[in-house]
């Protein structure tokens, strides 16, 4: 088996849909593929139809919904393909796209980790010029201003006309890595619930000398946010999900003296943030984003109450909470 996709999925059955029609408009007799979909214990009766709909792919059932990571190791356990393919649900590719993906990656032994140019539904691309976070671009307003510092910089690396360009980390939405890769960092960190692990596995393949790619010789369509933010709910608890992956973030990668300021700082900014929006709601009641930032906040103070308490920046959605010495 040349490569495995992996897919993991919550809920999110309609993008899915038009993500696999994509998948069997591959032609099979130029590479070898499998399909696997992991769904993150969706519950909503749409599991089987799929499962029936799409027989040659294979289906696996989560038991809960363990997050990102979890689901995506889940579906690594069961691959046999000497090549991964991390895909989100809401993306759709073209029927060459699997192909220039495993061929640039084979020709480029400098690479780790092989991603691609994204668009959305408008035709706009997304700028994947990520740099590693720090101290110094942890909040909204700082990242701001940086970009606007290295604005032209940016422009030029994503703009140029080579083939293959470099930034420190890619997005999750589409990872292709070789199983030895894989290995070698032992997979996707499941102290991450949700957000910022894609940041994690690119930073230890880039601490072992791996690069991360992006090839401009394929596009995928990628509809961004759309498998984690389809209803009200799941917005408010993947919002608060991203702060909470930026504690986990600094836990894990930043020095000892940076990571008690960062997640001073961040603690403080966010909730000072969050009670302003929060009162700010109470008078724009017909403000549906606005009101979405008070139970962020409640969210929010549930969090850092039990992270005082269990001494841990962890989610308490995150597979490895559990495994937390109390």
């Amino acid at each position: 088996m040349d490569v495995s996709i992996i897919i993991v999925n919550y809920r999110s059955w309609k993008p899915l849909h038009n993500c696999l029609e994509s998948l069997l408009s591959i032609d099979k007799t130029k590479i070898n593929f499998e399909v696997i979909i992991v769904d993150n214990f969706s519950n909503d009766g749409e599991f089987d139809s799929f499962q029936n709909k799409f027989k040659d792919f294979i289906f696996i059932r989560n038991n809960t919904n363990s997050g990102f990571a979890n689901g995506c190791n889940l579906g690594a356990k069961e691959a046999k393909g000497e090549y991964f393919l991390f895909l989100n649900p809401d993306t759709v590719i073209s029927p060459n796209t699997l192909t220039t993906l495993y061929t640039t990656y084979k020709n480029h032994s400098e690479i780790g980790i092989l991603s691609c140019l994204q668009v959305d539904k408008k035709n706009r691309f997304f700028y994947q010029t990520n740099i590693f976070p720090s101290l110094a671009r942890l909040f909204a307003i700082s990242r701001f201003f940086y970009r606007k510092i290295i604005n032209k910089r940016t422009n030029t690396i994503f703009n140029s006309k080579k083939e293959l360009f470099y930034p420190d980390w890619v997005t999750g939405a589409v990872i292709f890595i070789s199983k030895d890769w894989f290995k070698k960092v032992n997979g996707w960190n499941e102290d991450y619930w949700l957000y910022f692990e894609d940041v994690d596995i690119c930073r230890k393949i880039a601490q072992k000398n791996g690069k991360m790619a992006v090839t401009r010789d394929t596009t995928i369509l990628h509809e961004h946010g759309g498998s984690s933010r389809n209803d009200f709910e799941t917005e408010h608890i993947s919002k608060t999900e991203v702060i909470i992956s930026k504690h986990v973030y600094i836990n894990n990668n930043f020095k000892p003296i940076t990571k008690a300021l960062a997640h001073g700082f961040l603690t403080l900014f966010i909730l000072l943030e969050k009670t302003f929006l929060s009162l700010l709601s109470l008078f724009l009641f017909f403000n549906l984003k606005l009101k979405t930032n008070r139970y962020i906040l409640k969210n929010l103070c549930s969090y850092y109450f039990y992270a005082i308490k269990k001494q841990t920046w962890l989610s308490k959605r995150s597979p490895n909470y559990q495994k937390v010495d109390l």
